[in-house]
């Protein structure tokens, strides 16, 4: 593509159609735009569109985006998909044009262009600075010191940004060698002058503020070029504390403490905005030192009691206003870090802990106006900042995180004065329970934010209430309010501390008040009916001494029918039609529950209703898991029961399923697959003529292309080979099921599936219908051994081999491997099956193997010469006498990605896994199985095979062999 005036008309009527409402002019421009980008120089032609001031600005902003995405899918290009094309690479004389000019035009560009040059710039950093891109730096470096000097704080910002997003990677990649040096290269072209610029800017803005002439317009370029220098700072010291950095840190120091204590009303009090940047600089200041005190405790003592008082300071400020959480955040994480230093003493005052209570967490505990609103309108976000677990950092519980830091050292101090300010909250609370009900949430809040949890379990513990009391006499009130809807935030409190201290509330209370909580499924506010749901499902999870489950089908059944219907119809309140705390308590009451018709029927076709709605546009993937186990559970537990349920759950079933099909959502196709595979499986023989309509579909080669559907498809077509093996052999229907053995049996990342099909196959049908076709798979698999041969692939076959010869017996094995080569079995046995044999796992695997083994020397010893048979017989002695830990050397294996490449991955159904079947029922002790063959067979030879054990068993398998004879009480002669 060349720069002329027809090229320069083209893309600007590309680019100004690209922002048109109208969709056909946007889509014919987009589609314009994605065929010029095949061209070359496509990216350097929009880079000067770009540049070009005589275009329209909306117009060049535009071509600043789409030139910014090029880069990021051409510069170092790779497939979006499974099977979708590398994009072409931009070439690399191209990429060197733009990497020429792409700085100066950044900083020559208005705000908006400039940022979007910035992060392109970035994509490009991101593979090719430094090594690639050695005149970057000094480029940035000399533009810095220009800008600077020339007062243009406009453009010092945008290459600072570009910078900072450039340094960004030392935060996040791990510590290697070559980014160690590649940190050495930025440090010494670039440590100084960050001081440099960093000190230049300081003396301008104290300037201004002492002449009086600082402005909110001319100090806001300058506090955030500040801002900036600081967040370098951050990456530049991130790995460690640089020789220059340590050499200056009194020059950092003096400037930083300055930032904290220093308020700036010229643009502080200009606008909320105003205040934002000024804080901006603080919290990132905060962060820097934080960052000392956690890696250069030692060096940074001489200032760290300056550095906590002016954050005190700050912090007390700070709490009292809402829109300055982010400060208050970093600042209590800095307080945080020197209460568990060795620095501790600085908090060890009375008067000091009485402070931090009463100045900093309780006004940062307190509800304020945005949690309510929060709480009230976007509820998901209200649930994953509050609920146990969540690892953000907001106010709340980052002010509790600093109580908790100081009771390190002072616990009891800090139990008996947060006990105190619990017991002064409910009695401002039992003054005026309307008008101070914020007070009892803070008790709770502190109650469970403050509880220790138990190393490895879901228990906790407090010591700064007694839970029984406090349960009694704060919870159950709230429990048991008869309006639902009454204080909402308190009910969540009250359901959430029951759902914590769920272990510590013994079985009568908790029974006595789950008709409450289920009350309050009903309730209008979307938390409280989440927490309502999760307090149920979490109590059915708890356990008791002997992993036993506390709560039983019978506790429920009184109350089931009415928990169930609130359950769906919590699912039908707005904003809660995919509410996954609903439908995860769902999954978990029906797999509790003890499930009769009057259950099961209004179930199903709840949950069908819910299926059909989110097919039509699936949203939230961790809601529709939960729906689909809980179909699935609900299958399992109620038709297994219940056998005349099946066609009452086709019925429902059936449509959605075949709705998932036809509309290809795509997403949905490895749970309709399973599902599909739990009715087959209900089914008995024969299969009715539905099923086998979907089988066909199977058969297709199609069916299979999407690796994410293959593990489900294969637990469908073993449900298939299982329950109608008659069917399998008619209308060419094998041929294609061994056609998609052949197909997975290829690649190391399907070649297990391969396995399960061919195993089903063995297992469900005689020799006689499967021996036309033994040569065509012993050739399959043996092709695959010769050329792209895994541990897995080994043992797997191994397995089948196994397999194969307890269901159609040694002299068809052996005979059906030598069909394809004279003397293969031999082969394949002193190659592939006794060295493997020891590296068996799994318990029917074990049991299978060893069994098969045993009769192949048992049975046929012919078939093996006597230090073959040896060799083989230690082989089982070591898979029987040794534990796994012992004989399994684990080999991982590296994904071949440039095979697999990327697809959505399979999702397990847990409750419609099929259960595992035992091929080999009438032998159940293996190593019973094992002596008693040897025994039989050698009192037809006496004296033959003890001289063959001795010479190929190494000693300590003949000892273990005599060992197990011993404990059978047999022996071999």
């Amino acid at each position: 593509m060349e720069w002329n005036p027809e090229t320069v008309q083209f893309l600007s009527q590309c680019f100004l159609n690209t922002l048109s409402p109208m969709p056909q002019p946007r889509r014919q421009a987009e589609a314009g735009l994605a065929e010029a980008a095949e061209k070359l120089n496509y990216g350097l032609v929009v880079l000067r569109l770009v540049a070009e001031p005589s275009v329209d600005e909306q117009i060049r902003q535009a071509a600043a985006v789409n030139f910014k995405n090029h880069l990021k899918f051409r510069w170092s290009p790779s497939p979006s998909g499974p099977n979708a094309p590398t994009p072409a690479p931009i070439a690399d004389p191209e990429k060197e044009q733009i990497k020429s000019l792409i700085v100066s035009l950044m900083i020559s560009a208005s705000p908006r262009i400039q940022s979007q040059l910035s992060e392109a710039l970035t994509v490009i950093g991101k593979h090719d600075f430094p090594k690639a891109w050695p005149t970057l730096l000094p480029e940035l470096v000399l533009s810095l010191d220009k800008l600077s000097q020339a007062n243009d704080y406009a453009s010092v910002n945008g290459v600072l940004a570009s910078l900072n997003s450039l340094f960004n990677k030392f935060q996040y990649q791990f510590k290697t060698n070559e980014l160690l040096l590649d940190l050495k290269y930025c440090l010494d072209n670039f440590a100084k002058p960050l001081l440099e610029v960093f000190k230049r800017t300081a003396n301008v803005i104290d300037q201004a503020v002492a002449s009086g002439s600082a402005t909110a317009a001319t100090l806001k370029p300058y506090i955030e070029s500040q801002k900036l220098c600081c967040r370098v700072f951050y990456s530049l010291n991130f790995q460690e504390l640089p020789e220059f950095f340590e050499d200056h840190m009194n020059e950092w120091m003096v400037e930083f403490k300055k930032y904290l204590t220093v308020k700036y009303p010229a643009l502080e009090d200009s606008s909320n905005d105003g205040l934002v940047v000024v804080d901006d600089l603080r919290s990132a200041v905060c962060e820097n030192i934080s960052l000392y005190m956690e890696k250069e405790e030692e060096l940074f003592q001489g200032y760290l009691s300056g550095f906590v008082e002016a954050v005190w300071s700050l912090l007390v400020a700070s709490s009292a206003s809402s829109s300055r959480e982010q400060l208050t955040v970093t600042a209590i994480k800095f307080l945080t870090i020197v209460s568990t230093s060795v620095h501790h003493t600085l908090f060890a005052r009375d008067d000091i802990q009485e402070q931090i209570c009463q100045s900093i967490v309780i006004p940062n505990v307190m509800l304020r106006d945005e949690d309510e609103e929060l709480f009230e309108m976007n509820y998901v976000e209200f649930i994953r900042r509050d609920m146990e677990g969540s690892d953000l950092d907001t106010r709340r519980r980052i002010a509790c995180e600093l109580l908790k830091g100081i009771a390190t050292y002072y616990k009891e101090k800090v139990t008996e004065k947060v006990s105190l300010q619990i017991k002064n909250c409910l009695a401002m609370f039992t003054q005026n329970p309307a008008a101070n009900w914020k007070f009892k949430d803070c008790a709770i809040y502190l109650v469970v934010s403050l509880a220790i949890k138990k190393a490895g379990g879901t228990s906790v513990s407090t010591d700064l209430v007694d839970v029984e009391n406090f349960f009694a006499s704060v919870i159950v009130p709230e429990l048991q309010s008869q309006d639902v809807n009454a204080f909402p935030i308190l009910k969540a409190g009250a359901l959430k501390f029951f759902t914590m201290f769920r272990n510590q509330i013994s079985k009568p209370i908790a029974l006595a008040l789950l008709p409450d909580v289920v009350r309050f499924l009903g309730a209008d506010s979307n938390v409280v009916h989440s927490y309502a749901a999760s307090c149920i499902e979490k109590l059915l999870l708890v356990k008791d001494d002997g992993a036993r489950a506390r709560y039983t089908a019978s506790d429920i059944s009184p109350f089931l029918l009415v928990l169930m219907t609130n359950l769906f119809n919590a699912l039908k309140k707005p904003e809660s039609e995919e509410n996954q705390y609903i439908m995860k308590c769902i999954m978990r009451v029906l797999g509790a529950a003890e499930i009769s018709r009057e259950v099961a029927l209004p179930s199903i076709a709840g949950l069908t209703q819910v299926l059909n709605i989110v097919c039509q546009n699936p949203k939230n993937p961790v809601f529709n898991h939960y729906l689909f186990e809980s179909v699935a559970v609900l299958i399992r537990r109620a038709c297994e029961r219940d056998l005349s349920l099946i066609s009452a759950f086709e019925e429902s079933l059936f449509p959605s399923l075949q709705m998932i099909l036809e509309r290809d959502v795509s997403e949905f196709f490895p749970y309709a697959f399973q599902l599909l595979a739990q009715l087959v499986e209900l089914n008995r023989p024969p299969i009715p003529q539905h099923y086998m309509q979907i089988f066909e579909i199977l058969l297709l080669p199609d069916s299979w292309k999407k690796s994410a559907n293959v593990p489900a498809l294969v637990r469908l077509l073993q449900a298939f080979l299982r329950k109608a093996p008659n069917e399998l052999n008619q209308q060419g229907r094998l041929s294609s099921v061994l056609g998609i053995f052949n197909t997975l049996i290829i690649s190391p990342s399907t070649d297990e599936q391969g396995f399960y099909v061919l195993n089903t196959v063995i297992e469900n049908l005689g020799f006689d219908v499967v021996s036309p076709y033994v040569g065509h798979i012993w050739a399959a698999l043996f092709k695959r051994l010769q050329e792209r041969r895994t541990v897995k692939f080994v043992k797997n076959l191994v397995i089948f081999m196994s397999l194969f010869l307890i269901k159609h017996g040694c002299q068809n094995l052996a005979a059906s491997i030598d069909a394809v080569q004279a003397n293969l079995f031999r082969t394949i046995v002193e190659q592939f099956w006794v060295p493997n044999l020891k590296s068996i796992t799994g318990s029917i695997e074990l049991k299978l193997t060893a069994a098969a083994s045993t009769k192949l020397i048992c049975e046929s010893p012919s078939l093996l010469d006597s230090g073959l048979w040896g060799k083989m017989l230690d082989s089982i002695v070591t898979l029987l006498s040794k534990p796994e830990d012992e004989r399994v050397e684990e080999e991982p294996e590296v994904p071949d990605f440039g095979e697999t490449g990327y697809s959505a991955a399979f999702v397990h159904l847990y409750n419609a896994g099929k259960r595992e079947e035992d091929p080999l029922i009438d032998i159940q002790d293996p190593k019973q199985f094992l002596v008693a063959s040897l025994a039989n067979l050698s009192a037809r030879s006496p004296g033959q095979y003890t001289q063959v054990i001795r010479e190929n068993l190494l000693p300590g398998n003949q000892a273990a062999l005599l060992q197990l004879c011993n404990s059978y009480n047999l022996s071999i002669v």
